[in-house]
């Protein structure tokens, strides 16, 4: 099978195009996205870290010394936001953001949020049983990060309804090659959400509570601040970083268990442990499958020599399926003790949030293993057509 982003047939089944990538060598040139494709984990676990590549190259170059034309002046609400995120940043900006912001997301902030997740997780899943069954995608895998990050955020239950389609219109934007109504849409979302978020900020800098929002409003070091900007793309990044990868390792996990019976038994009987068994969901139904990289001064892969300039796509979901680093890593395996998968991302970009969505998942796992001992699906799920977040359309089950 050909490494086909935009074919249904490879969105069902990548992992054959990715072990052909793989057997045909460490690099390769991908025309239609014009990027150089590193297909093993080695390779995209040493770039993660290499300082020659960045999410951005505006730290050092011009759009024009960059060979790149800048994005159109109507994307600017959508660019301005995206970037004056810590994903989209490199140091030194990077480095004081992350500082600041790890001040007010701390591991406890995480721990206090345990049994708010908790009771979430029960509350959706009560809403599953009562209605006999339903989509395991909008009645839990979305809700609950979601409501999470608003609660963590201080947003008024009333003002969470557009938080979901906000951000999958602005996540619209990481997928290859987006067209003009996908940023249009992009636009918008960010500016409505841009301004939800500055009306909060305005809020909290008058009356602050035990939120994020007033953590970052608070947090300073040596009396450098976060600005009004910087809070705003981090609240935004937070939400949309924060919960695709819990919505779609919670939709595609439980896929993967309903075909591989053997391994739901095992979890359901306790034979296996559910924080093991999480790490290889996220491994085998690797939620992110791409993540982009520019390069700002030239690198070699075996032999290929990659010009400054160029886009690099560092495959997760190959790389989490690469022989070289796994064993039998077709196979899933929910008791496998040596995962180094990378969907976290791995260097300075490594989630920030990780722990939380680690969180969110074995509540999540824990509710219907627990009380939906008869989970089954009832219709073969079709998959979304975007590729870098990789997810299903929904999850019809029963209980």
């Amino acid at each position: 099978m050909d490494f086909d982003p935009w074919s249904p047939a490879f969105l069902a089944d990548p992992y054959p195009a990715y072990a052909e990538l793989r057997a045909r060598g460490r690099v390769h040139w991908f025309e239609p996205s014009r990027q150089y494709l590193v297909p093993h984990h080695a390779d995209v676990s040493a770039l993660l870290r290499d300082r020659r590549l960045g999410r951005t190259y505006l730290h050092r170059f011009s759009h024009e010394e960059f060979g790149r034309t800048p994005p159109p002046a109507a994307h600017e609400p959508f660019t301005v936001l995206n970037g004056n995120g810590l994903l989209d940043l490199e140091a030194p900006d990077h480095t004081r953001i992350r500082r600041l912001v790890a001040k007010a997301f701390t591991p406890r902030t995480v721990e206090r949020l345990e049994p708010v997740v908790r009771r979430l997780a029960a509350e959706l899943v009560d809403g599953l049983l009562a209605d006999g069954g339903g989509d395991l995608l909008s009645a839990v895998a979305e809700p609950l990060p979601v409501a999470v990050i608003a609660e963590m955020l201080g947003i008024p239950a009333a003002d969470r309804a557009p938080l979901r389609p906000w951000s999958a219109a602005i996540c619209g934007m990481y997928e290859l090659n987006p067209d003009e109504r996908t940023a249009r849409r992009a636009v918008t979302a960010s500016q409505e959400f841009s301004a939800c978020l500055r009306e909060l900020i305005a809020v909290r800098r008058k009356d602050p509570g035990d939120d994020l929002i007033s953590a970052l409003i608070a947090a300073h070091d040596e009396g450098d601040r976060l600005s009004e900007q910087e809070m705003v793309s981090t609240c935004v990044l937070l939400l949309n970083a924060g919960h695709e990868a819990t919505v779609n390792t919670t939709a595609n996990g439980w896929w993967a268990l309903f075909r591989h019976p053997e391994q739901l038994a095992a979890l359901r009987e306790g034979r296996v442990a559910l924080d093991t068994a999480v790490e290889e969901l996220l491994r085998y139904a690797t939620p992110l499958q791409l993540f982009e990289r520019w390069v700002l001064d030239e690198i070699e892969i075996d032999g290929t020599v990659i010009p400054r300039g160029s886009e690099v796509a560092l495959l997760f979901g190959s790389a989490n399926r690469d022989p070289a680093r796994f064993t039998d890593p077709e196979r899933l395996d929910l008791a496998r003790a040596d995962n180094p998968h990378v969907s976290f991302g791995a260097g300075i970009h490594y989630c920030l949030g990780a722990p939380l969505a680690r969180l969110e998942l074995t509540a999540s796992f824990t509710e219907l293993l627990r009380r939906a001992p008869g989970l089954r699906p009832v219709a073969e799920p079709q998959w979304q057509p975007g590729f870098v977040i990789r997810g299903l359309e929904e999850l019809m089950v029963e209980v």
